[in-house]
């Protein structure tokens, strides 16, 4: 089974280099962060020719996620209310950031976490508040008996210094390397959920994200904020994990590359 996450930074501006991706790429599910279009608007039709099934969650302009898939989904869920329920979720459903179904007994979570802006703004503490609410999605997907589970997308997160191009201290104060961010990822990877890319490549410079500015990726000044996930016995199952920089070279190019784990479910 082959999964792929990638953050499009808008699917109507994109979707030719997804397109052309997808019919290359065998993935039997990709997910889709910062789709940015409302649902009604999505650009089914390029992704159904090629035989897969659409998913989508999206907001006009902003956020957005969407899942594609050789086979139908089970079990397909929106958010984190449908898990959790609207009460306990209270404002934290309003961006659309979530989705997740199951496939061939995977259960495949696609997110969006919040960026956080600067520093102690704000936009900092709702993706702190946010990442709470992801560890009792975890914990409570996990309780219903899902445990084979593959969590994915675009974390804005860096998890070390291996994964930003400039190492920062919690002096520089940048979002995205904040000891509190990292803590509140490992809080959910806890119920044990492990880095696959981390199984194949112990080495730091392999980045999934380049700033648009500075010349950014011909100078490979990334970080690695876009990942994948495995409970345990999926981890072990995992066969590969790569970042495929290819589609970063093209033309008007998300700031995002794909990122693909192949796992043998035997």
């Amino acid at each position: 089974m082959k999964i792929a996450t990638w953050n499009v930074n808008s699917i109507r501006t994109r979707q030719d280099i997804v397109r052309d991706w997808l019919a290359g790429s065998e993935v039997d599910v990709l997910c889709l962060q910062e789709t940015k279009v409302v649902d009604p608007d999505f650009p089914r039709d390029p992704f159904e020719k090629l035989g897969y099934h659409v998913y989508v969650s999206g907001q006009k302009a902003y956020n957005g996620v969407a899942l594609f898939s050789r086979q139908p989904a089970e079990n397909l869920s929106v958010g984190f209310a449908d898990v959790l329920g609207a009460p306990v979720v209270a404002d934290l459903d309003e961006q659309k950031r979530a989705i997740a179904a199951t496939f061939n007994g995977v259960r495949v979570v696609n997110l969006y976490v919040p960026n956080g802006g600067d520093y102690d703004s704000d936009k900092y503490h709702y993706k702190l508040r946010w990442l709470g609410m992801l560890r009792q999605y975890v914990e409570q997907t996990l309780a219903a008996g899902d445990r084979d589970i593959c969590m994915c997308g675009d974390f804005n997160i860096a998890p070390d210094d291996r994964d930003i191009h400039t190492p920062k201290t919690p002096a520089d104060k940048v979002v995205g390397t904040m000891p509190a961010e990292r803590e509140a990822l490992a809080a959910v990877l806890n119920f044990g959920l492990a880095d696959a890319f981390r199984k194949f490549e112990s080495a730091g410079g392999i980045f999934s994200w380049w700033d648009y500015r500075a010349a950014s990726f011909r100078r490979n000044r990334g970080w690695r904020i876009d990942h994948l996930y495995l409970t345990p016995e999926l981890y072990e199952a995992a066969t590969s994990c790569a970042i495929d920089v290819e589609p970063r070279k093209l033309p008007k190019p998300s700031d995002h590359t794909p990122v693909t784990v192949e796992i043998d479910l035997g």
